[in-house]
């Protein structure tokens, strides 16, 4: 498959170009939006990013069409606003509205970590120190875009292994919102958005769920003040 640019991670001194594969043509409009969705998780995409039909279209290989129905499905699930009838943006985020998405994180990402570490095979013991082994290695060269792949999939393979296909579900409609977020601050945070990680990896291995919970807990309120802390930044500039 052919590949074509069309945005951009926004850091502290990174940018790059992200490309989407160009699409087959079958089940284009449920493969469009995981495509976008996907992108959006995975911070592909910049907060206050235009995003246009017409370049989707053309980086994904499809009409216009079905591009415009992944898009407002995005929008009803507030992965994007739609600023006007011809502009549609990743949404700029309050402090406000970060701290209840954090709240409700610790809680439902806290239970995905009790239930992994209930029902974890020696398999997804292996899995999780492996994607954790690589993040070290992706920090340690600076290869963000890849660091923060391994975050994202770290996070939802502990509701993987709880084996909550309704509570993933939730996450995913929440990491639409924290994706392009947590790519902003990636860099910044560095190790410390991942340091956690051993401990929920030992409580997991210990079949621990009380310790799994704290940790995953302690993850996201610490790695979150990070970014609590550009947010609060750029509400008092604006």
């Amino acid at each position: 498959m052919s590949r074509r640019s069309i945005g951009h991670m926004a850091g502290d001194e990174v940018q790059s170009d992200f490309t989407l594969e160009t699409l087959a043509r079958e089940s284009l409009g449920d493969t469009v939006y995981t495509r976008l969705a996907e992108a959006l998780i995975k911070g592909r995409f910049a907060p206050d990013q235009r995003l246009t039909i017409r370049d989707l279209a053309q980086s994904l290989g499809t009409s216009v069409t079905p591009v415009r129905d992944a898009i407002l499905r995005l929008i009803q699930d507030e992965g994007l606003v739609q600023r006007s009838a011809r502009e549609v943006r990743v949404p700029i985020m309050t402090p406000a509205r970060y701290r209840e998405i954090r709240q409700i994180r610790l809680k439902l990402e806290g239970l995905a970590a009790r239930e992994a570490a209930l029902k974890a095979t020696p398999a997804d013991v292996a899995r999780l120190a492996g994607l954790i082994a690589s993040n070290e290695r992706e920090i340690a060269g600076k290869n963000w875009f890849e660091a923060l792949d391994l975050n994202q999939t770290f996070h939802f393979a502990l509701a993987e292994i709880a084996d909550m296909a309704v509570l993933r579900g939730i996450l995913n409609r929440l990491w639409l919102q924290m994706g392009p977020l947590i790519a902003e601050s990636y860099q910044a945070g560095g190790r410390l958005m991942i340091e956690h990680h051993y401990a929920v990896l030992r409580a997991v291995e210990a079949r621990d769920p009380d310790a799994a919970e704290q940790a995953i807990v302690d993850d996201i309120s610490e790695a979150g003040q990070i970014i609590l802390d550009r947010l609060v930044a750029r509400s008092a500039a604006a």
